[in-house]
C-alpha cells in the first residue's frame, strides 16, 4: 500500500451527498457533542484537508449534526442512541478512505496527532493505536482499570498491549471490515478490534499521544458495566 500524507490525498469539495473520494476518511462518533465539535472539525480540516471527514450522530438530542453539517461534514444521524460502537460501524461501512481513523468528538484527541499515527502505518501495521500515558487518562480509577486490562490483554495475546481501550486508531479499512459482525454496539469496540487483529496475526503498533481535556458532556462509559465487558471481551477472543 503507498505511504499516506496529508498531501497526496485526494479531494473535491462536498456536495448535498458528499460524494468525496479520499485515500482517508476519518470517522468520528458523536452524541451530545454541540460545544466541542465545531471547533474540533475546523482543525481538522485545518490540518487533513484532503480527508472524508464522517460525523455519526448516535441520537443527539443537541445540535451536534447541524454544527457537523456546517462544518462540511459527512453527516449521519442515528434516530435514538444505538451506542458508540454502532456509530464506529456505520462510519466504517459508508466511508471510501483506504486508512479509517476513528476518534472522539469531544475536542481529546489532537488532529494533528493523526500524522503520528499514519507514520508508523506506513510501516506495515494494519492497525496504529494512540496510547495515552497515566495523565491523560479521565481519572485514577480509569487509569488503574486500563493498565489491568492492559497487562491481562498483554498476557492473553503474548504482545505488549500498550492502550487496549483507546479510541484514537488508524487501520485499514478492509482489514477493520472483516471484523464489523463482532463489534459490539456499546464502548467495547476498541477491545475487541485490538484482540481480533492480534488473534488473526495481523500487526499492530501502538504509539504514544497526548490528549486534551474533554469539552462539554461527560463521559458516556459506565466504569463497572463495561469493565466486565471488556474483560470478556479479551478472554472471549483470546481463546
Amino acid at each position: 500500500m503507498r505511504q499516506i500524507s496529508r498531501n497526496d490525498l485526494k479531494y473535491r469539495d462536498c456536495d448535498p451527498e458528499f460524494g468525496a473520494t479520499t485515500s482517508l476518511s476519518i470517522i468520528l462518533p458523536a452524541k451530545n457533542e454541540a460545544a466541542a465539535i465545531g471547533e474540533l472539525l475546523a482543525r481538522l480540516r485545518q490540518h487533513w484537508p484532503g480527508a472524508e471527514v464522517i460525523v455519526v450522530d448516535d441520537g443527539s438530542t443537541d445540535a451536534t449534526a447541524e454544527i457537523a453539517r456546517q462544518a462540511g461534514a459527512r453527516v449521519y444521524s442515528h434516530p435514538y442512541s444505538l451506542g458508540n460502537g454502532a456509530a464506529i460501524k456505520a462510519g466504517a461501512r459508508v466511508a471510501s478512505g483506504g486508512v479509517l481513523v476513528f476518534m472522539d468528538a469531544d475536542g481529546q484527541h489532537e488532529p494533528a496527532a493523526i500524522e503520528t499515527l499514519l507514520q508508523r502505518f506506513n510501516d506495515g501495521f494494519d492497525m496504529v493505536v494512540g496510547a495515552r500515558s497515566a495523565t491523560g487518562q479521565a481519572n485514577v480509577a480509569r487509569g488503574l482499570a486500563n493498565r489491568f486490562y492492559n497487562r491481562i490483554a498483554s498476557w492473553m495475546t503474548g504482545h505488549t498491549i500498550l492502550d487496549l481501550t483507546s479510541g484514537f486508531r488508524a487501520v485499514r479499512a478492509d482489514r477493520f471490515r472483516e471484523f464489523l459482525h463482532l463489534l459490539p454496539n456499546g464502548f467495547s469496540y476498541p477491545t475487541t478490534t485490538t484482540m481480533a487483529f492480534f488473534r488473526s496475526g495481523y500487526p499492530v503498533a501502538f504509539v504514544p499521544v497526548e490528549v486534551r481535556k474533554r469539552i462539554g458532556s461527560v463521559s458516556h462509559i459506565r466504569p463497572l458495566r463495561d469493565g466486565v465487558r471488556f474483560l470478556l471481551i479479551i478472554f472471549k477472543i483470546a481463546t
